[in-house]
């Protein structure tokens, strides 16, 4: 398996807008429509899930942290125990983005930044064999490579790779993002973003062109893979296994030590000091980000403890 495909697999612990790709002229739920999924029932009763939980304290302000995948399959019962004490206890939903609830406006941001400006096509990219490969992909999943021949390799790639899911049975609309999203509303918790959506989408819209491109191959190369290999992540997940995690994500990004530090580390350190900050501020915040986020080293709660800061595991 490439390296560049088990970096895909670990986007969805580390990117939330990974969960809401889109296609030229609709959105998510027409290409998911396009892909003719097959209907999945939920289970009667749901299957137990106990993903991890920390909590950082000090006299006045409380901040739990929550390992969250941003898609899922309905029937894993994870919002219970001390999860929905620790969020029914806080005042505020702290999450990496908070994304628009409109498609048009998620489109109109990440259009621009996915058309290639210079003119140049997708298929002029790649070689003969490669966009043979590439067609039969996207073919595969209904969607016309042309429409996406004005596009800069990432958008495609991450396009391609969402829209299999919905034929496993993964719904952006199960992710804890999305559920949390909507228990907070219902409760009238107030919800902020560590980011904001240009930033995310920037992370790989700046990435040089050579990479993109092995990105796109990958993800082509081994679409069969992505679900076994998010169906692995999602069980060590609901197990509360961020050591799992970690080693699971750290087999994917090994190989690819830059994109590591954009996609993860960097930003960790960022939002520890944000987190910092909000220390300051009397209450509780019940902060949820991308599972990988909260594994391995350089993790958030590796860079609250060099900020002077406790953290600790919720045995539930």
């Amino acid at each position: 398996m490439s390296k560049w495909f088990k970096t895909l697999t670990a986007t969805f612990l580390a990117i939330p807008f990974a969960q809401c790709a889109l296609v030229p002229g609709g959105n998510l739920a027409i290409a998911a429509e396009r892909a003719s999924p097959a209907p999945v029932a939920a289970p009667p009763t749901a299957t137990d899930a106990d993903p991890a939980l920390w909590v950082v304290k000090d006299e006045d302000t409380t901040i739990y942290l929550f390992g969250t995948v941003h898609v899922l399959k309905p029937g894993l019962g994870w919002f219970d125990e001390a999860v929905k004490t620790a969020f029914d206890e806080s005042d505020q939903l702290m999450l990496e983005i908070v994304m628009p609830e409109d498609q048009a406006e998620v489109a109109k941001t990440m259009m621009p930044l996915a058309i290639d400006r210079s003119g140049k096509t997708l298929s002029s990219r790649l070689d003969p064999g490669q966009l043979a490969a590439y067609q039969a992909a996207m073919a595969s999943v209904g969607l016309p490579p042309a429409q996406f021949d004005m596009f800069e390799p990432w958008f495609p790639a991450i396009t391609l790779s969402v829209l299999p899911l919905t034929k496993l049975g993964y719904d952006p609309e199960q992710g804890a993002e999305k559920r949390l999203t909507g228990f907070a509303k219902t409760a009238g918790k107030p919800i902020a973003g560590l980011e904001t959506l240009p930033e995310q989408l920037g992370f790989f819209d700046t990435l040089p062109e050579t990479q993109q491109i092995a990105f796109l191959n990958a993800v082509v190369k081994d679409l069969d893979k992505l679900g076994p290999q998010l169906d692995k992540m999602v069980v060590l997940w609901a197990k509360g296994d961020p050591d799992g995690l970690a080693n699971a994500m750290n087999e994917s990004l090994a190989a690819t030590p830059e994109l590591a530090r954009t996609l993860l580390w960097d930003r960790n350190a960022r939002w520890a000091d944000q987190l910092k900050a909000r220390m300051d501020q009397p209450g509780t915040v019940f902060v949820a980000v991308g599972a990988g986020h909260l594994a391995g080293e350089h993790s958030v709660q590796d860079y609250l403890k060099e900020r002077g800061l406790t953290v600790e595991r919720v045995e539930y």
